[in-house]
């Protein structure tokens, strides 16, 4: 693992307790960090999820799973249609 990743990871684990995510972080370099972890440790590529399964997986993390869900979507790291009807892993 590089510096960079290994350093990314530290980062990231320190908004963890217990396995629950303490606070969602205001800073934009920091939540795409934290964003881009979720969606490698809970979203497959070349799968579709449905909204119940995305909130399902992020609820195991915090409870505010709507904006989790919502900030991996604008960030591209979730896609979705229009109508909502399903997500797929993006970039």
């Amino acid at each position: 693992m590089s510096d960079n990743r290994a350093s990314d990871s530290r980062q990231v684990e320190s908004l963890f307790s217990h396995g629950r995510l303490t606070t969602i972080p205001r800073r934009t370099a920091r939540r795409e960090q934290l964003l881009t972890h979720l969606a490698e440790r809970f979203f497959e590529r070349d799968r579709s999820y449905t909204e119940r399964e995305v909130d399902a997986a992020l609820s195991t993390v915090h409870e505010d799973c709507a904006a989790l869900r919502r900030y991996l979507v604008v960030s591209g790291l979730l896609v979705r249609p229009r109508d909502g009807s399903s997500y797929r892993r993006g970039r």
